[in-house]
């Protein structure tokens, strides 16, 4: 049963800054519960996102997952939004929790603005595809969003069948109307069994883009009819790791060496290296 509503706008642009802020500062290895239990006093009261903030910490405080918390409250949060979190929280998976940030933050804001249903699928789409969410539970999350209406979910229901069998540019390309414009060039009388979807011009960019790469149809469409751009995930350079792993044992061997001088000299100081946390309050 879905019973997720369309917020207003609003509400979408306080949740591109919640999650804008998540991933910056988790970036940081801020702890997820610390920047949720701060960020809740800098959103905008009217809107129902703090109290929605306030129950995800209290809800990542007593499972350890986020995940859980959005999908409580899916009168709020989309069924996506749930899906993305809970596969950046799956210890099998490799989708790293500040890109799927990054990806709730660019839905959000594209919600903000002037979205269409077309807009928001393809980049749903490419945002499963490109970080292999997993297609059946993704497609899933899609038909429960409030956002599509029951020609859509219907349409979600037969892409299910077809995924990983049809290209994606026959799928879109199929239920255009440039694809009806193009049978009733050759039959006047043709009449499509179902009701196309998508526009004249998403089947152009399509039908152009057939036995190609898909990720090539995506481009196109963000380039041509402003669709979101889905964030790359960008893993870290390896030797750039290894080399701050490697500093940091250098100046921790260094603070080592300088407490054994210190102490065979007998005038250890320890000031240099800080007051302990423990006695910071006795100040």
């Amino acid at each position: 049963m879905i019973t997720a509503t369309v917020l207003e706008r609003e509400e979408y642009v306080e949740q591109a800054y919640l999650f804008r802020t998540l991933r910056e500062q988790m970036a940081e290895n801020q702890a997820a519960q610390d920047v949720l239990m701060r960020v809740a006093d800098e959103l905008l009261s009217s809107t129902r996102l703090p109290y929605a903030v306030q129950f995800l910490a209290a809800e990542l405080k007593h499972t350890g997952l986020l995940a859980a918390g959005f999908a409580k409250l899916p009168h709020y949060f989309t069924a996506f939004q749930a899906f993305v979190v809970k596969q950046a929280e799956d210890e099998k998976s490799r989708f790293p929790m500040i890109t799927a940030f990054l990806l709730l933050e660019r839905e959000a804001t594209y919600r903000a603005a002037a979205p269409t249903k077309q807009g928001l699928f393809v980049y749903q789409f490419e945002c499963i595809a490109r970080n292999r969410l997993g297609y059946l539970d993704g497609i899933e999350a899609l038909i429960a969003d409030p956002f599509y209406d029951d020609l859509w979910r219907e349409y979600f229901n037969d892409l299910r069948k077809q995924v990983g069998e049809i290209d994606f540019c026959d799928v879109v390309y199929v239920r255009s109307e440039l694809h009806v414009a193009d049978e009733r060039r050759r039959n006047p009388h043709y009449e499509p069994t179902q009701p196309p979807i998508f526009g004249e011009k998403e089947g152009k960019i399509a039908k152009a883009s057939r036995k190609r790469d898909p990720l090539y149809l995506f481009a196109a469409l963000q380039r041509q009819l402003g669709y979101p751009e889905v964030p790359r995930y960008k893993p870290r350079d390896e030797s750039s790791t290894k080399l701050e792993i490697i500093q940091a044992k250098l100046r921790e061997l260094e603070t080592r060496l300088k407490l054994a001088e210190g102490e065979l000299r007998g005038n250890i100081d320890l000031s240099q290296f800080g007051k302990p946390e423990l006695l910071k309050d006795d100040e």
